[in-house]
């Protein structure tokens, strides 16, 4: 130690201190453990595993192509947008193909390489030609953020700084991926979405055009959730499950519808929670922390609990009030 109390690097303990090659022998045999009771084969993941990291580089190059002016690099203008678009896309489309393999090659283990390669390769041009059909849906998006937020100056603030947009980017193109049959690559595009945002969508949610989540932190739409056209979430909304049905061995049956079905043209306020296979009808409004399980008739206005005050005055004091809050839900 010198004369500051600082460690001299000939001072720091070496490798033999923390007993490395005990700790490796360990963590192999919990490995093992774990891979032979969840019965994978270690040549299942030989080539490799679907990367978070570059996944979520990918996305960020296909927001790029999507919106090069906004969401692109600094230098890229409209004289040179279209050799930028190309060039993005053939890059960052090859690499999410890698992913799709890596996602594939697990998948269809007992499949020859040249299924694998033929399935990617067919979910990739699938893809590919749905980007135009999805900027259309994102320019509706983008316009219904603008329109139903007073506090949006034009949409390219509304692209540029509204979270929501991108998760709603990263939703459309997981969902497309998720329905081609790529459901691992788009569950990590939903949570790197997540991570940015705080906005949890999942990939196999359907959600119509001009859909405008306001502020967002804390919106959760589950699995089987399918919203319509023209629908308005506030932040901390939930659209869940209510139960979890099991099979007669005790495991969670997948897949089951059991997330809401929100109808064209509904508002759903800063933290309502809405459980179950429900049905919320047509221009219906859900008001801020609302707990709804069960469905709503078209044109509904379901608020929380409204409180109705009765002033009581005490004899021996002349000025207090006191407050009472009576439950009278409205629908």
């Amino acid at each position: 130690m010198n004369a500051l109390g600082q460690i001299e690097e000939e001072e720091v303990p070496s490798g033999a201190y923390w007993r490395i090659d005990v700790l490796v022998e360990q963590l192999a045999a919990a490995r093992l453990r774990w891979r032979t009771g969840q019965k994978h084969h270690v040549e299942y993941g030989a080539e490799g595993f679907p990367s978070r990291g570059d996944i979520g580089k990918i996305m960020l190059a296909l927001c790029g192509a999507l919106f090069p002016l906004r969401l692109g690099p600094n230098f890229v203008r409209i004289h040179n947008e279209d050799v930028f678009v190309a060039e993005t896309l053939q890059t960052s489309l090859s690499r999410l193909y890698g992913q799709l393999r890596l996602e594939l090659i697990y998948a269809l283990r007992d499949q020859a390489p040249s299924v694998v390669d033929a399935e990617a390769a067919r979910i990739i041009g699938a893809f590919a030609e749905r980007l135009p059909a999805i900027r259309t849906l994102l320019d509706m998006d983008v316009e219904a953020a603008f329109v139903g937020d007073p506090a949006a100056r034009s949409v390219d603030e509304v692209l540029v700084c509204y979270p929501s947009m991108i998760a709603i980017i990263h939703h459309r193109l997981a969902h497309e991926l998720h329905g081609l049959g790529a459901p691992l690559v788009a569950r990590i595009i939903s949570e790197v979405a997540h991570s940015l945002t705080g906005i949890d969508i999942h990939p196999g949610a359907t959600i119509g055009n001009s859909f405008f989540i306001d502020h967002g932190n804390g919106v959760v739409i589950g699995e089987t959730a399918i919203i319509g056209d023209r629908v308005r979430l506030y932040q901390g909304v939930t659209l869940g499950a209510q139960s979890f049905p099991a099979d007669e061995n005790g495991h969670l049956k997948k897949a089951l519808p059991r997330h809401p079905i929100v109808e064209d043209d509904v508002v759903i306020y800063a933290g309502a929670t809405i459980l179950g296979r429900i049905i919320i009808g047509t221009g219906c409004v859900i008001g801020g922390n609302v707990w709804l399980t069960e469905s709503v008739p078209d044109g509904s206005n379901v608020r929380q609990a409204k409180a109705q005050y009765e002033v009581t005055r005490r004899a021996e004091v002349s000025a207090p009030h006191r407050v009472h809050a009576i439950p009278d839900w409205e629908i």
